[in-house]
């Protein structure tokens, strides 16, 4: 009996009401702007990174090679 009389406000505490739908959404919207203006905040200072450091520009990609020419086949 003093166990479910202890254990009676954890009981009826977790019985809380669950948010509404858009108190939810409002508060992960939030959450996934935060988390993209950190993203582009972190991009945006590698950028001036990479720029800082002189790789501001691509590199030229080398000449193709030529096509290889694999000898004809004799048909056996």
């Amino acid at each position: 009996m003093r166990v479910a009389l202890l254990l009676l406000p954890l009981l009826l505490a977790a019985c809380k009401e669950e948010p509404k739908f858009e108190d939810r959404f409002d508060k992960a919207s939030k959450e996934i702007d935060a988390r993209a203006k950190a993203m582009d905040a972190d991009i945006a200072a590698a950028d001036k990174a990479a720029k800082d450091a002189g790789e501001g520009e691509p590199k030229a990609l080398p000449p193709a090679a030529a096509p290889s020419n694999a000898p004809e086949s004799s048909g056996e």
